[in-house]
């Protein structure tokens, strides 16, 4: 059977915070939208399950987050996600230039959990800490070919 990959669904606090995030960062929206009714109650497995949504998409066009922000039933906070924990990890994206890419996480108030690294001259990445707690990973090659 075929399998393709189609995108990662993050719930999120403020929709439009997170969206200009993203897209400042270079994702693109495909889409908004308002789901509700029988259908979202069955694929999602919540009642009353009433949500905005917008679907970003990379500039290669192979990468794509839906995010959503829920309206019922109410979102549950919860602590941000550490990186060593069981679960959902993080989102991971590759960039043309890391400084510039943090300067945009900055104006958003997202920094480095701790700071760049550089991984066996090959990538400098950190993880940033996104709108909603989202940990994000921002990696840059060091030998572009």
């Amino acid at each position: 059977m075929p399998i393709r990959f189609e995108n990662v669904g993050i719930a999120v606090r403020d929709l439009e915070a997170t969206v200009a995030f993203f897209t400042d960062l270079g994702l693109t929206v495909l889409g908004r939208d308002t789901v509700r009714g029988e259908w979202t109650d069955t694929a999602v497995g919540l009642d009353g399950n009433h949500a905005k949504i917008a679907m970003l998409q990379t500039p290669d066009g192979n990468g794509r987050l839906e995010l959503f922000e829920y309206i019922h039933p109410d979102a549950i906070e919860t602590e941000p996600t550490l990186p060593n924990e069981i679960g959902m990890h993080r989102v991971a994206f590759s960039v043309d230039d890391l400084g510039e890419a943090l300067q945009i996480a900055a104006r958003h108030g997202c920094h480095p959990l701790r700071g760049v690294a550089t991984y066996e001259d090959i990538y400098k990445l950190t993880y940033v800490r996104g709108p909603s707690g989202i940990l994000v990973m921002l990696a840059e090659e060091l030998n572009k070919s």
